[in-house]
């Protein structure tokens, strides 16, 4: 009879992406009673839910009654939100809009989650209080998101992060993992931006974070508005890829560093370092070492099973 049942409930949208499902976890394994919701790829495991439909949305706040709500879900990719503007504003900004003012209607909090794109990176690091300016339409939809999500809810939280890598289900997930197959392959040589200034942040450690600020709002009602979370080591995908390179014993010989402002695609910030002592100074915060974390993510892609071997024994 005595089952114990966790009396704090979240709701976690696009809980089938890297980020949703690493925040998914770790609500999950601190004593939370975890729903997850995303859209294509939701069942078996999560809730179905469209979060374009505003009556769906309504319908699974209302029964849930979460405490709080950490939204995830986004169309996060600058080239696709270039060439499908409409759909990425719609998800991005309307119905992160539409679902903050659900959140206010049973007053559950909700974590909003950011991006550094939202800077133009030419005066790093960055404040909470500095004033944003988006290069790319994925950092403005984010930015309207924001905007949207604090207009409809005071009481809100939203949290900036910068590049995600972390345990993908395809390399493709992050823009950190995605390099590993031009490491392995050192027959031929690959070209890699040397141009910006990234800060790699494991997604286990921003769910630790949106767990901590939801634990500390629970105590403390005066913990909202805008955060910022970020690894703290910089590097460009170049050294990255290096660094990848040298935790898996590869060559990185084939490995060229391209230091001109890449031409291809949408705008990039060239450094948008976030400061993240406003949440330290809260006492909350972790980062997982991007050599320790990267190894973790990326052994089981590993082409020549050989190399675990020597990696992990």
């Amino acid at each position: 009879e005595d089952v114990d049942i966790p009396s704090r409930r979240v709701l976690i949208t696009g809980a089938t992406g890297l980020l949703g499902r690493a925040v998914f976890k770790e609500f999950n394994e601190n004593n939370w009673n975890a729903v997850g919701c995303g859209y294509r790829r939701a069942q078996p495991r999560f809730e179905q839910i469209n979060l374009l439909d505003s009556i769906a949305v309504h319908d699974i706040i209302h029964d849930f009654q979460p405490h709080v709500i950490v939204h995830c879900a986004a169309e996060r990719r600058p080239d696709v939100v270039e060439s499908q503007p409409d759909a990425a504003s719609q998800l991005n900004v309307a119905a992160s809009g539409n679902l903050a003012k659900e959140a206010a209607g049973v007053g559950a909090f909700l974590i909003y989650i950011s991006t550094d794109y939202v800077f133009d990176g030419t005066s790093p690091p960055y404040k909470e209080t500095d004033v944003p300016n988006p290069l790319n339409l994925y950092g403005k939809t984010k930015l309207e998101g924001e905007k949207a999500v604090l207009e409809n809810n005071e009481d809100a939280a939203v949290l900036r992060i910068p590049v995600l890598y972390g345990e993908v289900e395809r390399l493709e997930e992050s823009a950190v993992t995605v390099m590993f197959d031009k490491v392995q392959f050192s027959n031929k040589s690959a070209n890699m931006d040397h141009w910006q200034q990234r800060f790699p942040t494991n997604v286990k450690d921003v769910a630790t974070v949106c767990r901590q600020l939801a634990e500390k709002r629970m105590l403390d009602p005066s913990v909202k508005g805008t955060f910022h979370w970020s690894g703290n080591e910089q590097m460009t995908k170049y050294e990255m890829a290096c660094a990848i390179a040298d935790a898996f014993n590869l060559p990185s010989s084939h490995l060229r560093p391209i230091t001109d402002c890449p031409v291809v695609g949408a705008l990039r910030p060239r450094n948008a370092q976030l400061d993240c002592s406003k949440l330290e100074r809260l006492g909350i915060g972790q980062r997982t070492p991007f050599r320790a974390g990267i190894k973790e993510s990326l052994w089981p892609f590993l082409v020549d099973k050989r190399w675990r071997q020597t990696v992990f024994h």
